[in-house]
Order: structure tokens, then C-alpha cells, then sequence
């Protein structure tokens, strides 16, 4: 029989599919290349896009702070508004208190006792003066425990004042200033 010899054939063959498949490796290696660029281009467009978001929203949440500020500092006016408005309402409402505590201090007064100082710290107010006698201190004090102007008159202190007369007495006591039950009444009938 006759032979052949395919050697040179095959090497041939062998190159070609060598080429091929260099090519195809170069190929697919291309493709890869490409698929991972647009990958990574699309991940960091969407990193970017992102990021754009966070900055508009950043912006708006300092936008927001700066607008929730503004209420706070306009709530705080309108509580110190509303403050000085009750403020104003009060001396508006007791401003008649003074003059019935004066007017009734007097008519307290009996004959025979002179007044020569008048305090007032808060509700407390300090009297000074000078009495006839002991008995005209009393009555001075019952009378303004009667009073619905005033409570609790203390006497602090009584001493002789021959200066003043025979049996003259200095003497010094305190009573609470209070506003008198109908004048409460006759505010909370026009607040209403």
C-alpha cells in the first residue's frame, strides 16, 4: 500500500486552529475589556448620580434647618409676646387695686393715729406711725383684718414716745396686701 504522509497537513491544521483560537482569546479579551469599561463607567455615573442627590438634599435639609430656626425664634416672640400681653392685662385688670388699698387704709385709721412711713415689698407692707394709746393700735388692727383689702396685720414692735405726748406709742407692724374677692369676681366676668 501506498502511504501518505498528512504531516505537513496536520502542522498546517494545527496553526490555523492555533491563529483561531489566539484570535478568539484576543477577542473575547476585548469584549471583556469593553463589558468591565462600561461596567464600571455605569457604576460610577451612578456613584455621581448619587452623589448630585445627596448634595440637592443636603442643600434642602440646610434649607429646612434655617426655616425650622426661624419657627423656633418666632415661637419664642410669640410666647414672650403673649407673656407681656398677660403682663399688661394684669396691671390693666389691678391697676384700681391700689388706689382701694389706700382708701381703705384710711378708713382704717382711727382717730388719734398718724402714720409716718409706708413700704411695700411684694404683698407685705410695712407700717410706721404713732398712737394715742395701745387701744388705738388694736382698733387700727382689727380694723384692717376687717378689711378685704388686707390680712394678718403683725404688730412688730410698740414703744413709749413721750415726745409725742402723754401716753403716745410708737409703733410698727405689717399686714399682706390682698386683691378683694369681688374684684377677682368682676375680672373673671369680663375675661369671660
Amino acid at each position: 500500500m501506498a502511504t501518505i504522509n498528512l504531516l505537513p497537513w496536520r502542522v498546517q491544521y494545527r496553526e490555523e486552529k492555533k491563529k483561531e483560537f489566539i484570535a478568539i482569546m484576543v477577542g473575547v479579551a476585548v469584549l471583556a475589556l469593553l463589558v468591565a469599561y462600561v461596567w464600571v463607567a455605569n457604576a460610577n455615573g451612578r456613584v455621581d448620580h448619587q452623589r448630585q442627590r445627596n448634595d440637592i438634599l443636603q442643600q434642602e435639609i440646610t434649607e429646612l434647618d434655617k426655616k425650622v430656626a426661624e419657627i423656633k425664634d418666632l415661637q419664642q416672640k410669640r410666647e414672650e409676646l403673649l407673656e407681656l400681653m398677660g403682663l399688661i392685662r394684669n396691671l390693666e385688670g389691678t391697676r384700681s387695686v391700689i388706689v382701694h388699698h389706700f382708701d381703705d387704709l384710711v378708713r382704717a385709721i382711727p382717730d388719734g393715729v398718724f402714720l409716718t412711713s409706708l413700704g411695700r415689698t411684694g404683698d407685705i407692707m410695712s407700717i410706721e406711725g404713732y398712737a394715742e394709746s395701745n387701744n388705738r393700735v388694736s382698733s387700727f388692727m382689727r380694723n384692717l383684718d376687717a378689711s378685704p383689702w388686707y390680712s394678718s396685720p403683725n404688730l412688730s414692735s410698740v414703744e413709749v414716745a413721750p415726745e409725742q405726748g402723754g401716753q403716745a406709742n410708737a409703733f410698727q407692724m405689717t399686714v399682706k396686701t390682698v386683691v378683694a374677692k369681688e374684684l377677682m369676681l368682676q375680672q373673671e366676668g369680663e375675661a369671660l
